[in-house]
């Protein structure tokens, strides 16, 4: 079972390809997996009717007791069968319906595959937790295939819907699960159904889940996204929300229903929803004159019945329910898919426009009677078996004196009564010769025969419909396992799925149903349903949710995103000061250890950085200001020296450059001065503002590190970046081994900052392609140096005769007051060896200060030196790749470094170190987690090369651009 489920995952990343190739005959591969898993439930039935339940599992998250575990018992093993089945049937379905020419097609059969492989995980897993998982994925991925035609407005609208209420709902169920997995202590189904928690926590996380369960199966009032779905292509239709996706809450209520049924939660919640639903669906099906829109509502309905069924929570009611799940999914699916090869015959559903389709299409209409008959209830169908054990059941309860029984077996009735009704308008509309308003005979609508391979899932799944009535035996035996799970009922003898009962109550009420059906339908067939029943639908208060939701969105927004930075920082501390000054206050005891400095330098150091930030307040340059400010940040990078933290030093000095560098290029682009608007607002509330930020955080270290009781563990850490990562570099080590998962996460805000920067500068689009100006250039130092023209072919070099010869490549496309020789000279002689400086901090920063960010850094700073002689060709040349393909890569190399060791049976980031004695070079060590090291160098180069793309050389253009009067937004060399 987990081999077929990696084979789910697996599988639909080809799909796309081998539709690029094959076109729409891949569908037949991709059936070929549902096919063998098929295969594979039938040869463990005879395991799981014996009841000994299938079980593998895989140690997913041990510290959490979540295993990767798959069970297959009576209901999963149901379940199995309809999940993939049905969907084998929709695959090949689908290699007639689709043409081959539709946009996304490969797509679409990926999503879909994978699709039929979370149903597949979700109905065996044997953890609720993950169950929860699979879950989530199929709103997903049923959000894509319901959205299939995103050019259709409402094809989108329709995907959000669905996966909103369906997302809701599990989150909701998501919160029921966890009390649940507390109350048990285990997460396992298994374990949970066979000593079942009890308590108000327990009943509480029930309604909970509910809310999850009838949220996925379209109950009332979170039915509405279902017919709104139908905007999905037709096979979506039929596998989603006939036999998969809105089954996976039935699931849900018939797993819990044997063991949670007498929970005072359970029966009001299930019973009352569930026949509303059923009614409600029912009439709508009535007023429909859409051929897919009548089977949705219909669908709506038979949901409802299935709910109160399986989650009555009585053998009888079981047993009947399981029959019921199994004969839904072959007829409804076979009638949508019907309805498919008619709209794709007449490219219409619409009741009005067909007549005398039935005559034209025999084999068609009769095996939609037969789906029909299934769906009503009528001899000899499965329908008919599961209806007449379901109405003998609740019959048995009501009875019995049962309120709950009483409920639900009048629902039922009346339920049945319109799916006569809607059944037989099916049958009407889709088939029947109709009539005009003078009672003549409306000429027969052309029909085209399609191909026999389009016929054959609708054909083969009504045909199943009968021949599972002659199997109700044999049903009996199978799904007994299930019903045995529950506790008995008010019947005084168990039931049994049988095709004959003889002439018992359940049998006259069927055929009731089924003569007021008719009578229904006779009356409503002609009814134009101009007016609502109500002011408003459970849509209309979607959307009308949705709109208040939006409107309080903006307001909250417009109140608290003022635009003003100096708000937001000032918002920040002020929670800071409260926070903080609440806790140090409401502290029963202060202890602080105080002195005067530790090192000399910090008598030294301290007075300047005070003094440079004082000055920066009252200074009224921009650039005078950073400056001053990074002043700060370099005698904090002294005091790091000092206090034996190298790597920290290196780094802040570092990173106090580059932001020098990137505010020098912003402020290129706003007044050096800043004016009477900039100046700063209350001055004397920013400075007690300031005062009290600054002594609320010496409050928080004075007292934080006094109160230290315990032997601090950053004491071990030398030993332990030895012993686990093999360095002697603590910093380094902690950061690529100890905390790698930390650095993961401060690379993709690295990255998430890059593209902020360059979407806010490049205003069209993304136009980092610089290098592809430069790199048709000749690469050897001699010809580089050639002078620069423009030419009809874009920028090439001089002929040796003309010019003098350049020392950088991008030199002469400097403005001559803005060039400097002697800055190209210098560049051109320390570039390289500023990058093998790279390279050695980036190898050497396991055991000596270094690291693949300094390294980085460095590197980084040569590519500003470059820029900054010889502007943004320059640039061009220096790195002939862009910028987000070295942000790309080196995210791979890091998560390909968490990845790996899985294969070896390690956790995540796991390191490990090869050593060796070579000729000359000695011994030699080197350590795995090296490689995390180079991507993070990638990363921090590549977030380099974007600000100095974005902010430098784009911003070169659009200054360009304004000087030539050229538009903004084109984008030129």
């Amino acid at each position: 079972m987990l081999l077929f489920l990696g084979a789910f995952a697996i599988l639909p990343l080809v799909l796309p390809w081998l539709i690029g190739r094959i076109g729409p005959r891949a569908f037949y591969i991709a059936a070929l997996l549902p096919i063998a898993a098929f295969v594979h439930a039938v040869i463990l039935t005879p395991a799981v009717l014996a009841g000994s339940d299938p079980f593998e599992s895989f140690d997913w998250i041990p510290p959490l007791g979540i295993e990767l575990s798959m069970r297959m018992n009576t209901l999963s093993w149901l379940m199995t069968l309809i999940v993939t089945g049905v969907g084998a049937l929709v695959m090949i379905y689908c290699r007639w319906y689709f043409g081959g020419k539709e946009v996304g097609l490969g797509q679409f059969a990926a999503v879909l595959l994978a699709f039929a492989g979370a149903m597949y995980g979700l109905v065996l897993t044997d953890d609720l937790v993950v169950l929860v998982m699979f879950w989530e994925i199929t709103s997903v991925l049923s959000y894509l295939l319901i959205g299939y035609y995103n050019r259709r407005a409402a094809s989108r609208r329709a995907a959000l819907q669905a996966l909103l209420v369906t997302t809701l709902g599990g989150l909701v169920m998501l919160i029921g699960v966890v009390l649940v997995v507390v109350e048990a202590g285990t997460s396992s189904i298994s374990t949970i159904l066979a000593d079942v928690p009890t308590g108000p926590v327990v009943d509480a996380a029930l309604a909970l889940l509910l809310v999850g369960a009838l949220s996925k199966s379209a109950i009332f009032p979170f039915h509405f996204w279902l017919p709104g779905a139908m905007a999905a292509p037709t096979p979506v239709s039929a596998y989603l929300h006939a036999a998969a996706m809105v089954k996976a809450g039935i699931y849900l209520i018939a797993l819990l229903a044997p063991v949670f049924a007498a929970a005072p939660t359970w029966r009001p919640i299930v019973i009352s929803l569930g026949v509303f639903t059923m009614l409600l669906g029912g009439f709508q099906a009535l007023r429909e004159t859409d051929l897919k829109r009548v089977l949705a509502f219909g669908t709506v309905s038979q949901l409802g019945l299935l709910s109160v069924v399986l989650g009555y929570g009585t053998r009888d009611a079981a047993l009947a329910g399981a029959a019921l799940l199994l004969s839904h999914a072959l007829f409804k699916s076979a009638l949508f898919l019907v309805v498919g090869v008619i709209d794709r015959q007449l490219s219409t559903r619409d009741i009005a426009e067909l007549s005398g389709v039935g005559r034209q299409a025999p084999v068609m209409a009769t095996f939609s009677f037969i789906a029909v008959a299934s769906m009503v209830g009528i001899f000899p169908t499965i329908g008919f078996v599961a209806k007449e054990g379901a109405l003998t059941a609740l019959l048995d309860e009501a009875v019995a004196g049962s309120p709950w029984g009483i409920v639900a077996f009048t629902g039922v009735v009346l339920g049945s009564v319109l799916t006569a009704g809607y059944g037989i308008r099916f049958l009407w509309g889709a088939f029947w010769t109709k009539k005009d308003p003078e009672r003549r005979p409306i000429p027969a609508t052309a029909w085209p025969d399609p191909p026999i391979g389009f016929l054959a899932a609708p054909v083969l799944l009504s045909a199943l419909s009968v021949i599972g009535g002659f199997a109700a035996p044999a049903l009996d035996v199978a799904l007994a396992g299930y019903a045995d799970e529950a506790p008995p009922g008010a019947s005084e003898y168990p039931a049994y799925l049988a095709l004959w009962h003889g002439f018992e109550p359940a049998l006259w009420i069927s055929l009731g149903t089924i003569a007021a059906g008719a009578v229904v339908f006779w009356l409503t067939a002609r009814a134009t349903w101009s007016q609502r029943l109500l002011p408003f639908t459970a849509a209309d208060v979607y959307n009308g949710t949705l709109r208040v939701i939006a409107r309080l969105s903006v307001v909250t927004t417009s109140f608290t995103q003022r635009g003003s930075l100096p708000v937001y920082v000032g918002t920040i501390f002020v929670v800071l000061v409260a926070a903080e000054g609440t806790a140090l206050l409401a502290s029963p005891e202060w202890r602080a250890q105080l002195d005067l400095f530790q090192t000399p330098m910090q008598l030294v150091v301290a007075p300047i950085m005070i003094a440079a930030g004082l000055i920066a307040v009252r200074a009224r340059k921009r650039y005078t200001g950073v400056v001053l400010v990074s002043v700060t940040g370099l005698g904090m990078a002294l005091l790091f020296a000092t206090s034996g933290a190298p790597d920290l030093a290196l780094t802040q000095i570092l990173v106090e450059t580059v932001t020098l560098v990137a505010f020098a290029l912003v402020l290129r682009r706003i007044p050096a001065r800043m004016g009477e608007h900039n100046a700063s607002v209350w001055p004397v509330a920013r400075a007690v503002l300031a005062a009290a930020v600054g002594a609320t955080m010496a409050a928080v270290a004075m007292i934080a590190t006094a109160a230290r009781t315990a032997e601090p563990i950053s004491e071990r850490f030398p030993e332990l970046a030895y012993e686990l990562g093999h360095g002697r570099n603590v910093v380094n080590v902690a950061l690529v081994d100890l905390r790698g998962w930390d650095t993961m996460g401060e690379l993709s805000v690295l990255i998430l900052a890059a593209t902020g920067v360059a979407s806010l500068v490049f205003v069209t689009h993304r136009a980092d392609t610089l290098s592809r100006f430069i790199s048709p250039l000749p690469q050897s130092a001699g010809r580089t140096r050639r002078p620069l023209v423009e030419t009809a072919e874009g920028v090439k070099p001089r002929d040796a005769e003309g010019g003098r010869m350049a020392w950088l490549v991008g030199g002469q496309r400097v403005r001559p007051e803005n060039r400097s020789i002697m800055l190209e000279v210098i560049v051109r002689i320390l570039f390289h060896t500023i990058i093998i400086v790279s390279l050695y901090l980036l190898f050497a920063g396991h055991n000596l200060p270094g690291g693949g960010f300094a390294g980085g850094l460095v590197a980084g700073m040569a590519l500003v030196m470059r820029y900054v002689a010889g502007g943004r060709y320059e640039l061009g040349a220096a790195t002939p790749t862009d910028a987000g393909r070295l942000l790309g890569a080196g995210m791979s190399i890091a998560v390909a470094c968490a990845i790996v060791p899985l294969f070896f049976g390690a956790p995540p980031l796991t390191s490990t170190w090869f050593e060796a004695e070579l000729p000359i070079l000695g011994h030699v060590e080197f350590v795995t987690s090296t490689l995390f090291d180079v991507g993070v160098y990638l990363v921090v180069i590549g977030l380099v090369l974007d600000v100095l793309r974005s902010l430098g050389a784009e911003v070169d253009r659009q200054a360009q651009d304004a000087r030539k009067g050229r538009p903004q937004g084109v984008i030129v060399a």
